[in-house]
């Protein structure tokens, strides 16, 4: 007899939630160091049907950092690594794969299936500001992730609304670009309040360690879990 997976989650949440969370479509966009953790708790959480969307392949340099980087995994699509390892823990979970970098010019056609939820784990942030505008504009709930590179204390990781946030460079600069064009700065970010260490090289990459990225996606794998199941 094959047990139920997620019968500890079903317990824990009760049969109503779990079920809306079987239920539920969500959309992870940017499925590195930050979404990839986020995809990986969905998962494991039952959530039904995920939307993948990242133009990215997965490289030696994210070995630290990312789920999806492995020596046996270099150079496929990040969504496409994802969606094997959610068959893995779920062949019966929906996944959709879009291996491109979203914009301003692609998102109508990326979201044509609307999904319940959507998160956004975009580094770029011309990209981040046309995702976030789009979805305000189709009334889609989000959360975002600001800035996780270049911290070490996850004990000041925190969820805020944009214009409450504090700190964070990426935040700052997101505020300021979305007020100019009257956008609602009032939707959910995870962010941390340590200020960024000096930590760049001279090609502009930024230090960064899977402690912090991992937490940074699994507290926005959590607030998106417990919204969709109403328990907040």
């Amino acid at each position: 007899m094959s047990l139920n997976p997620f019968q500890r989650t079903q317990l824990l949440l009760g049969d109503d939630s779990f079920h809306r969370l079987r239920a539920a479509h969500v959309a992870v966009v940017g499925c590195g160091a930050v979404g990839g953790f986020a995809v990986e708790a969905l998962a494991r959480a039952g959530i039904g049907k995920l939307t993948l969307i990242d133009g990215d392949k997965a490289e030696e340099s994210n070995i630290n950092r990312q789920l999806c980087a492995l020596h046996s995994t270099l150079n496929q699509y990040k969504t496409e690594i994802l969606k094997n390892r959610i068959w893995d823990i779920c062949p019966d979970t929906q996944v959709q794969t879009h291996p491109v970098f979203l914009t301003s010019a692609n998102a109508e056609e990326l979201f044509a299936d609307t999904p319940d939820f959507v998160i956004d784990a975009i580094d770029i942030l011309k990209d981040k500001i046309s995702l976030i505008l789009f979805l305000q504009e189709k009334k889609i709930p989000f959360i975002s992730a600001m800035g996780a590179a270049r911290k070490i204390d996850w004990r000041q990781i925190r969820i805020s609304p944009l214009n409450q946030t504090k700190t964070c460079p990426l935040a700052a600069r997101l505020r300021k670009e979305l007020k100019a064009q009257g956008a609602d700065l009032s939707f959910p970010c995870v962010y941390s309040l340590e200020a960024p260490l000096d930590a760049q090289a001279p090609n502009r990459q930024m230090g960064s360690i899977v402690t912090i990225t991992g937490a940074f996606g699994l507290i926005i794998a959590n607030e998106v879990i417990l919204r969709i199941a109403h328990h907040v």
